[in-house]
């Protein structure tokens, strides 16, 4: 049996093999933190960290809502518990499995196949998520510098910090919302990402020039515009989703907060949601899993730079991220290992 073929009916398994792997590298590479959150704990009014479990089950409560509102934008009607189900195992893909969201979009669309739906406008949805998260995420942005203005934690560094965030989420929602207005736009965008990805799989399989066959992705492109076009037809319904990203944005970083109170010490809210923000964009391009280093790194830098003592902001991100991990990372597994062990869902066209 070729190896091809031998990945081809085992993937699964190896898929399993994978994810155990990451999760040992995820707790190795964690190791000192979680020593020292263990020692931490023992200085900390650890009834309070129990306010952890509600602030993030509002998380996915929020993520659950506004993945049934903006299906029901493009006439599909998913159940909440699915949607709460679903967005569990995609907090675990994208933990565990660092690429910058794409895993987490490539097994959305997986996922939702099982529902029926087409992996087009389920790419949509979670770019809309994407979008919108990072959009509303602005406001949070606002009222954080506000509140350190207040309290006369801004200084240069913080203002340079603020501005190219708030800078890069506005060109960065202008740019999508330009090119996924016009299909000629969508067609040679996508139509290079197709090309990029079959360049590198070739590069691994050089017997495969065209993995992903370029004609039913084409099919998939438009399919994805005119979901598109008919979102924004409705675009008056997006009001609910607005306000559920921006309620799953709150969430995450009343997380934070919880630790700090649990510390006894109430910090400036707008420092712990500008530093949030940097340490999430940064996790993004991430090679590590959860971004292991450099996410502990940059939240504490950033938390010292509003005033915050290294003292106390670098053992409450470790607290923070370690707690975190626990509380989500076990349930999500459980339902992705479920998942795998259903049938695949059929292929649709443009897949191999």
């Amino acid at each position: 049996m070729s190896a091809t073929a031998y990945i081809k009916r085992r993937w699964k398994l190896l898929l399993n093999i994978l994810t155990i792997a990451a999760l040992v590298a995820l707790c190795f590479g964690l190791r000192r933190e979680l020593l020292t959150t263990l020692d931490n704990l023992m200085r900390v009014k650890a009834w309070m960290l129990l306010l952890l479990i509600p602030v993030e089950a509002l998380n996915y409560h929020a993520q659950a809502r506004f993945y049934e509102k903006v299906f029901a934008m493009v006439d599909e009607k998913l159940s909440y518990w699915s949607m709460y189900k679903v967005s569990l195992e995609l907090n675990f893909v994208n933990h565990v499995f660092p690429s910058g969201g794409v895993a987490g979009v490539s097994y959305f669309s997986y996922r939702l196949r099982q529902f029926g739906v087409r992996g087009a406008k389920a790419t949509l949805v979670q770019s809309m998520k994407l979008l919108l998260l990072f959009s509303s995420f602005i406001i949070l942005l606002v009222f954080g510098m506000v509140a350190l203005a207040v309290r006369g934690h801004v200084n240069d560094v913080v203002l340079s910090i603020g501005a190219s965030l708030t800078t890069l989420i506005v060109v960065g929602t202008l740019l999508f919302v330009y090119v996924i207005g016009s299909q000629a736009r969508i067609h040679m965008f996508l139509r290079s990402v197709v090309v990029g990805m079959n360049w590198l799989i070739h590069l691994v399989r050089p017997r495969h020039p065209e993995t992903i066959n370029l004609a039913g992705a084409s099919k998939v492109f438009e399919e994805f515009h005119q979901d598109y076009i008919l979102m924004r037809s409705r675009s008056r319904q997006l009001l609910g989703p607005v306000w559920w990203s921006l309620v799953a944005n709150i969430a995450e970083v009343a997380a934070v907060y919880v630790v700090y109170m649990a510390f006894g010490s109430y910090v400036n809210i707008g420092a712990v949601i500008l530093a949030y923000a940097i340490a999430n964009f940064a996790g993004l391009v991430s090679v590590l899993p959860g971004g292991v280093g450099i996410y502990e790194a940059l939240m504490t830098s950033v938390l010292v730079a509003t005033g915050i003592p290294v003292s106390l902001s670098l053992p409450v991100t470790i607290m923070y991220r370690v707690l975190n991990t626990l509380l989500q990372l076990p349930p999500g597994y459980a339902l992705y290992h479920q998942t795998l062990r259903r049938p695949s869902p059929a292929p649709e066209l443009g897949d191999e």
